[in-house]
Parts: C-alpha cells; structure tokens; sequence
C-alpha cells in the first residue's frame, strides 16, 4: 500500500532500483571484426596432440572475424601465464584477453587462494594495457565426475569473476571435458572436441555481447 505521503517519483525511483536487481545487465560492447584477441591458456588452448587448425582458438577467429593469437603453452601454470603476460601485452597490443589457466595448477594441487591470486593479478595488468579481461573456467579434477560424466568447474572462477567484474566463459570445458567421444585422452579434447569448445565459447561470448550479430 502505498502512503498518503509518497511522491510518484519516489516509487519510481523504488520500481527502478527493483528491476535492476532483478538481472537484465547491460551487455559488454562488442569486439569488431579484424580485433586483436590474444588467449593465453594451457595445453587445452595449444591444442595438445592436434594441429593448429584444429584449436578451439581456430574456430574462434572464424565465426568472429578476430585476429586471435594463440599464446597456449602446455603445462603452462598460472605463475607461468602471469610472467608470459607482459610480453604479450607488449607485442600485440590486444583489444581483449581471454584467460585459460588454473587447470594445471589443480593438477599440481597448488593452494587455490595462489592460483585466484595470479589470476586476478593477470585480469589487473590486462586492464591496465587497456585490453577487455575474460575469463575462461577450467574443470575442477574430480575422479567421481570422470567416472560418471559431470565434471564442474572450479568455484574460484565464478567467485573471482563476480569480484573482479569481468567477463567469465563457464561451463564449456567442463561440459565437453565430461564426454568421453569429445576426449583425445583423460585431459585434454579431441578434434571434435576442440571444435565443440570453440562453438560453445563463441556461443557464450555472443550471449555476453562481445560477438556482434
């Protein structure tokens, strides 16, 4: 009920503020064609055991028109990925940078609160160069969710995306790394599977407003 003393501004103002908590977010801008996009990432983005042309990062410069520079680096860790970082930054002069690290560190049963920290310092100096921070969720290692098929990622993600503000890929490696017709072997995607990545990345990013039409 409302007051005999309310103003009609006021309940707008009170309508307004509960619609905005209610989701509908604006959309990040998109990334034109001919956009520099580096992916610094691990073995999953270096494509492990396959060709070049048959990277997710492939399918990324072909549906968006991105000039992507795939900077994976197998075994890479994120303490690895933040040291490679500058030099990237450097040489390319990025619109955006995608982020695929943290799985290795998993693997190596680093402390999670290090790996969040390296990443987040990694989304900082990419801001600094001026460059868009996305980041892209790895799988947590979970023996129970290889056996039956339901891998997830790592919660660190979300919680340091929603933190940090940036943009988050999720659930796409997750989702492909639990199907075993999309696997070369136990870590890493097939052909298929990379493909499947790249989809479901593009896919994601069109959601956010990166990816125009």
């Amino acid at each position: 009920m409302i007051r005999p003393g309310w103003r009609p501004w006021l309940l707008a103002l009170w309508l307004g503020v509960l619609l905005a908590g209610c989701g509908g977010g604006k959309k990040a801008e998109p990334l034109p064609r001919g956009a520099v996009v580096v992916v610094l990432g691990d073995s999953i983005t270096a494509a492990h055991g396959l060709t070049h042309e048959q990277s997710w990062t492939s399918v990324l410069a072909a549906q968006t028109g991105w000039q992507v520079i795939n900077a994976g680096l197998s075994g890479d860790t994120t303490s690895g990925g933040r040291a490679r970082l500058p030099a990237l930054l450097d040489e390319h002069h990025p619109a955006a940078v995608i982020v695929e690290l943290g799985g290795n560190d998993m693997l190596r049963r680093l402390p999670a609160s290090e790996t969040a920290a390296n990443l987040e310092a990694m989304l900082a100096a990419i801001r600094a160069a001026g460059a868009r921070p996305i980041l892209m969720a790895t799988p947590q290692p979970s023996i129970a969710g290889a056996v039956f098929a339901s891998l997830s990622d790592a919660p660190f993600y979300a919680d340091l995306a929603e933190r940090q503000g940036v943009l988050l890929i999720a659930d796409v490696l997750a989702d492909v790394l639990s199907k075993p017709d999309y696997k070369l072997d136990h870590l890493h995607p097939n052909a298929e599977g990379q493909r499947r990545v790249g989809e479901a990345a593009v896919k994601a990013m069109r959601k956010m407003g990166l990816v125009g039409g």
